[in-house]
């Protein structure tokens, strides 16, 4: 709960991480019970609900930026951690290869296989369960079910163009002209139905598929060819980073900026200048601040100064704190609870839709606790 006497001035203080020239201060989280004499910090959900704010920056298929204000940096983190490991996605783990007479090795082409980001129909992908694979303790497994196992065909043979040796009259040397095939890419895997799949990967809409149709997996040429059969299955980031739903996924706090004295004329724009465009702006001091006594604007009217106009844009790079004219005019910081989310899709699933995954993840890890907990004092 908020505390009884603080003040509206020091509590605003408190959200601030310092951001000096050389140092960082007011690292340490302040809402912890007993942190400040004679305040009362426990957690409310009350005061959480009041408190607590989500803003939408920008919402792309497979990029979004938003923020949530109002909760501490554990939480923000968890977020982070289970975008990135415990999102449970499809991905290429098995491959037989029945031939492969290209010069990429059998090892390598696995292996850039497995990396090909995989699409489909949202519903089936969460109907799919997650292939548990034999151990000691288990060695029957899973085994490969319609509703654990994806399988993917690649087959192709480089054979020369229909037209090869007109273009070879005229001194063609472009492979993907001479021959069929001269370049395998991942639009060419096939996705074979198996069992109740074609419920929901039915057409070419709904069918599991390369994100990125263009990648290119080898190159061949004629007389070599490629046949191979991949089985796809569910996993999470933190067994292999083929399986991890997004590209990135990180945060930043809010930047900060304080002008606690006037800064005019060519100054003004020398300190415009040390931050990234649109962070600070230029306007015209007003008659009325120049009337008012030690607002330090007196005598200055109509002079352009410098105005914080949106410290998002900004990267805290601290470039005015090099320069000795904006010395104890300024301060840098950073707002404690305010964390900008940034998270890159990789594709099989909407950016959004990720971090809300991610919400339902950590509540089902808090309902776990909770029951463990319950059965401990049994």
């Amino acid at each position: 709960m908020a505390p009884g006497f603080a003040s509206q001035e020091e509590l605003n203080a408190r959200k601030i991480v310092g951001v000096n020239a050389e140092t960082v201060t007011n690292v340490a989280s302040t809402d912890i019970p007993g942190h400040y004499p004679g305040e009362d910090h426990e957690w409310d959900l009350e005061e959480f609900k009041r408190t607590f704010r989500v803003q939408l920056h920008k919402n792309q298929p497979f990029d979004a930026s938003f923020s949530l204000i109002g909760i501490d940096a554990s939480i923000a983190n968890a977020f982070r951690r289970i975008l990135l490991a415990e999102i449970p996605t499809l991905a290429i783990e098995y491959v037989f290869v029945h031939n492969n007479t290209s010069t990429v090795q059998d090892e390598v082409l696995a292996h850039r296989l497995g990396l090909v980001p995989l699409t489909g129909n949202p519903a089936g992908l969460r109907w799919l369960h997650q292939f548990r694979k034999p151990t000691d303790e288990d060695p029957e497994g899973s085994g490969v079910q319609d509703n654990n196992t994806v399988v993917m065909k690649l087959k192709a043979e480089c054979t020369k163009a229909d037209n090869y040796n007109e273009l070879d009259k005229k001194g063609e040397d472009d492979p993907r002209l001479l021959y069929k095939n001269a370049h395998v890419y991942a639009k060419d895997l096939e996705y074979v139905v198996s069992g109740r799949q074609d419920r929901y990967f039915a057409g070419e809409e709904n069918a599991i598929r390369s994100v990125h149709p263009d990648i290119l997996l080898a190159k061949m040429r004629p007389g070599q060819c490629i046949d191979m059969e991949m089985h796809c299955i569910k996993g999470i980031g933190a067994d292999h980073a083929k399986f991890s739903p997004v590209a990135t996924a990180s945060y930043r706090l809010l930047p900060s900026i304080t002008i606690t004295k006037p800064i005019l004329g060519d100054d003004a724009r020398k300190f415009a200048r040390c931050f990234p465009k649109g962070v600070i702006g230029l306007s015209e001091v007003t008659a009325e601040e120049a009337r008012r006594r030690e607002s330090g604007y007196e005598g200055h009217e109509g002079e352009k100064k410098a105005v914080v106009k949106n410290t998002f844009k900004d990267t805290v790079s601290r470039e005015c704190l090099r320069h000795p004219e904006f010395e104890g005019k300024v301060k840098l910081g950073r707002v404690r609870d305010h964390f900008i989310f940034g998270v890159e899709s990789t594709g099989q699933f909407q950016s959004d839709e990720l971090f809300l995954e991610s919400v339902m993840i950590l509540k089902e890890k808090c309902q776990t606790m909770k029951r463990g907990l319950a059965n401990i004092l049994r």
